[in-house]
């Protein structure tokens, strides 16, 4: 029988029979009748312990056997069973347990899903500027081509090759930040400054698409942040504007400040926002129904990342006269 093969069980029937036996001899020492009263009592008191030992122990291995079926996909434990007795003690942390099983599972799950889907995306991203290119090379290498259309073929190449080299090095630094690698500094920045460094890269594009930023923000107007990558949030949000706002269209910002947070408020007076699309617009690699065909969709959900980790919070909605709203808010 498979319990007696435990050597816990082993040692303790060895125990139990030895005393018997002493216990026994002694009685017989003093006379048969405690002797014999000593022997039967032994024997009952031996049987009854092993019994309650054995249902015990067989609920134990039942109680294995259901944590095993959770570890293998079961859905369910029936926990009413052990709920008396000395296995009561387990009760809380088995349940606990399942739960923790079942989410983990669940969050691998759907790490995996996301995985696989961020792969196909960024594979898909990649390779449609780069077919671009091997076309545009395959061109340039044909005689008799003009200078005016090598020119132009040269700047188109120079695009494709600096949207490969913006979005490699985005996802970059969505991957730092996502495996926590990256040292966010807590330094006094000046929204002033801010908002000067955010519009610079984009000074041309704008100048070309003849929009107009106007900002309002106090020069003592500040928060605790790291000033490069918080740079990179707001600009990310700016171009996102101007991709999504008529030319000629015009970009507003203004900050407030006061004893919880420093605001941001960032608005345009382009078409606004689908409705469909603002629950899922920080989404990484989610392109809403206006986007542009260069669009990739992750410059917004790099900006949320940089401001989450920073104590921040980011929000998008539609103004009530037409055009986007961003609104982000560090908190002190």
């Amino acid at each position: 029988m498979s319990f007696f093969r435990n050597p816990e069980i082993k040692k303790s029937l060895i125990l139990f029979t030895f005393l018997i036996f002493i216990l026994t001899i002694t009685g017989f020492f003093i006379n048969q009748n405690v002797g014999i009263t000593v022997l039967f009592v032994s024997i009952l008191f031996t049987s009854l312990h092993f019994y309650i030992t054995y249902k015990r122990y067989k609920k134990i291995a039942a109680l294995g056997n259901e944590i095993d079926n959770i570890l293998h996909g079961k859905k369910f434990i029936n926990i009413e069973e052990y709920s008396e007795g000395e296995l009561s003690i387990l009760q809380s942390e088995i349940l606990k347990l399942t739960v923790l099983f079942r989410e983990q599972a669940h969050g691998l799950k759907q790490e995996k899903i996301f995985l696989a889907d961020s792969l196909a995306d960024i594979s898909h991203q990649i390779r449609t500027p780069l077919t671009s290119i091997n076309i545009i090379v395959s061109l340039l290498s044909k005689p008799g081509l003009s200078d005016e259309r090598k020119n132009k073929l040269f700047n188109e190449l120079k695009m494709l090759l600096g949207r490969i080299d913006w979005l490699i090095t985005t996802l970059l630094k969505i991957s730092m930040l996502d495996a926590g690698t990256v040292k966010l500094k807590k330094e006094r920045i000046v929204v002033a400054e801010l908002i000067r460094l955010a519009i610079a890269p984009i000074a041309i594009s704008l100048e070309l698409r003849e929009q107009v930023v106007h900002s309002q923000c106090l020069e003592n107007q500040s928060f605790l942040g790291d000033l490069s990558w918080t740079t990179e949030a707001v600009e990310n949000i700016l171009k996102n504007c101007m991709e999504h706002t008529q030319r000629g269209g015009e970009i507003n910002i203004t900050a407030n400040e006061n004893a919880l947070y420093t605001e941001l408020v960032i608005t345009d007076n382009g078409p606004g926002i689908d409705k469909k699309d603002i629950p899922h617009l920080f989404e990484r690699f989610y392109k809403g129904k206006n986007s542009a065909n260069q669009s990739i969709g992750i410059g917004l959900a790099l900006a949320r990342m940089i401001v989450v980790n920073q104590n921040g919070t980011i929000k998008a909605e539609n103004l009530m006269e037409g055009g986007a709203k961003f609104t982000i808010r560090f908190y002190k």
